[in-house]
């Protein structure tokens, strides 16, 4: 679903984007970590096909990432860190934009009686968006980025500001979406959600630091053979020499 082989972003003489190998199979959530500035979001608009790499060579969904990218952003479902939801329309009102966006007019009724049910959004179906708090917004904004069920989602982290209900809620969906057979890539500086991904990539100054399954990297990075485990925040301190909450 996704291959990238040694992609770079440069914004003048900045490298935001070092080198980056990443493969993702289908049906699997990959966890992409770092904190703020680590190139996990420079990384995601290159894959969405919102910016053009530098160096490397990459396929999303088949697709070439250089000259292909109108083809990746039909394809895809992306929730960025600020969503672009109208302020002014309800919660309805942006899930019908969207609709019409992806060109789904077949049981559209359907579709979006579907996105309020799963997201529990039913008591904030007619309200503008632009008065709802944080945990609402990110509900909706996850409603729409999925509402064309593609193949495969980003999702840059969208359990940011969230309460832990609302966080609960986002992964029970991220999970029935990958027993469906949707491939998922979400960003976090959060290790316990790292924790439920199936692999994931570590970034910091834009290189990946690490790879690999949870448990692997546990044991890989074990400080001796009487702490048969490290732990995920032990790890991203060692490798980044950031706290778990420099991120944000």
């Amino acid at each position: 679903m996704i291959q990238l082989q040694s992609i770079t972003k440069k914004f003048g003489d900045y490298t935001a984007v070092d080198q980056v190998n990443l493969s993702v199979e289908q049906g699997e959530i990959c966890g992409l970590i770092g904190a703020n500035g680590a190139g996990k979001t420079t990384l995601i608009r290159m894959m969405c096909g919102l910016l053009l790499p530098d160096g490397g060579e990459g396929r999303v969904l088949g697709f070439d990432i250089r000259h292909q990218q109108k083809a990746i952003r039909q394809q895809i479902g992306y929730m960025s860190q600020k969503f672009s939801l109208y302020p002014d329309l309800t919660v309805e009102e942006n899930l019908r934009f969207y609709a019409a966006l992806y060109g789904i007019h077949q049981g559209l009724e359907k579709r979006i009686a579907s996105q309020i049910e799963a997201f529990r959004l039913e008591e904030v179906r007619q309200e503008r968006v632009g008065r709802l708090p944080g945990g609402w917004l990110q509900r909706v904004a996850f409603a729409s980025a999925q509402l064309h069920s593609p193949p495969l989602l980003f999702l840059d982290e969208p359990t940011s500001g969230v309460d832990p209900v609302t966080r609960r809620a986002f992964w029970e969906q991220l999970y029935r979406l990958a027993d469906e057979g949707t491939t998922i890539l979400v960003t976090t500086h959060v290790m316990d959600e790292a924790e439920r991904c199936d692999h994931i990539t570590m970034m910091n100054q834009g290189e990946v630091v690490a790879e690999g399954a949870v448990n692997q990297l546990k044991k890989e990075f074990a400080r001796d053979e009487h702490t048969p485990l490290a732990t995920l925040d032990e790890l991203f301190i060692q490798l980044t020499g950031k706290g778990d909450h420099d991120g944000g």
